[in-house]
C-alpha cells in the first residue's frame, strides 16, 4: 500500500480540532484539509481562528469555544451536527502550559491547567462520542505531551495534567473500542510552537536546546500534524489506546557523546 491509498486520505471525513486557532492546532486543520477533510476549527482566539478560515476557505469554519465549559460543549454539539453531519474525528489539541515548580504553584494556576487540559478533552468525549459510538466509527486523538511519559521538572501542574489525560485516553479506548470508536494519545516533545516559543527565538538557537536527544533540535508543528492526520484516517484502522511520542527521541534520555571519544584508543 502506496502514501498516495485512499486509506491515507480523510476526504469525506468532518473533523473537531481544539486549540486549532494557531501552532500545532492550526497546522493540524491545515493538513486535514489538503487530505480532504472538512474542519470546525474550535477555539477561544477568535482573531487568529477567522484568520485560519479565510486563509484556508470554505472547507474550514470556526467556533468560539471554551472546552472547559460543559453548557457550550453541549450547545456546539447540537449546533454542529446540524450544520456539517456527523462529527467522524475529534483532536483534542487544546492545552495551556504554566512554568512554577510544584512548590511554587498557586492553586488558581494548577486548577486553570487541568481544566483545560484535562476536562477539556473529557468533555469533548462526552459530548460528541456518542454520535460515534451509534454510527460505530470514530477516531478520537488527544494530543498528550512527552512531559506524559518522563518527569519534567518546573512544569508541575502541566505535568500533572498531560499524565491524566493519558489515563482518561486509555479509558475511553477500552470503553468506546467495542462501538467502533479508537481512542489514541499523541505525546509531543519540544514543538517550536507559540506556546514553546512564546518570545519568537530563532530556530538555530531553540535547536541547540535540544542537542542531547536522538534528533538534536526542536519538532515542526507539522510533524504532529501528520501523525494526528495518520490516527484519522483509514491506514491506522487497528490502533485503539496507542501512545506515541513524537519527540524527537526526547523520552529515550540524553545522548552522552563522550562516552565514546574518551575511550583509550
Amino acid at each position: 500500500m502506496t502514501i498516495g491509498h485512499a486509506a491515507f486520505r480523510l476526504d469525506g471525513q468532518v473533523a473537531v480540532i481544539t486549540g486549532a486557532a494557531r501552532g500545532m492546532g492550526a497546522r493540524t486543520v491545515e493538513e486535514f484539509v489538503a487530505l480532504g477533510a472538512r474542519v470546525i476549527a474550535v477555539d477561544v482566539l477568535d482573531q487568529d481562528g477567522q484568520a485560519l478560515c479565510q486563509r484556508l476557505g470554505e472547507h474550514v469554519i470556526f467556533r468560539h469555544l471554551d472546552v472547559t465549559d460543559e453548557a457550550a460543549w453541549h450547545d456546539f454539539a447540537a449546533g454542529i451536527s446540524a450544520h456539517w453531519g456527523p462529527i467522524d474525528t475529534l483532536v483534542n489539541n487544546a492545552g495551556i502550559l504554566h512554568v512554577a515548580s510544584a512548590l511554587e504553584l498557586e492553586r488558581e494556576a494548577f486548577e486553570r491547567v487541568i481544566a483545560v487540559n484535562l476536562y477539556g478533552p473529557w468533555l469533548g468525549i462526552k459530548h460528541l462520542a456518542p454520535d460515534m459510538q451509534r454510527r460505530r466509527r470514530g477516531s478520537i486523538i488527544n494530543v498528550a505531551s512527552a512531559a506524559a511519559l518522563v518527569g519534567m521538572n518546573g512544569i508541575a501542574a502541566y505535568s500533572a495534567s498531560k499524565w491524566a489525560l493519558r489515563g482518561l485516553s486509555r479509558t475511553a479506548a477500552m470503553e468506546l473500542g467495542p462501538s467502533g470508536v479508537r481512542v489514541n494519545t499523541v505525546c509531543p516533545g519540544g514543538i517550536d510552537t507559540p506556546m514553546a516559543n512564546p518570545t519568537g527565538r530563532p530556530r538555530d538557537q531553540l535547536d541547540a536546546d535540544y542537542a542531547g536527544q536522538a534528533l538534536p533540535r526542536i519538532g515542526r508543528p507539522e510533524e504532529v500534524a501528520r501523525l494526528c492526520a495518520f490516527l484519522a484516517c483509514e491506514a491506522s484502522s487497528y490502533l485503539c489506546g496507542s501512545e506515541i511520542a513524537v519527540d524527537g527521541g526526547m523520552t529515550l534520555g540524553t545522548r552522552i557523546d563522550h562516552i565514546l571519544r574518551d575511550q583509550p584508543k
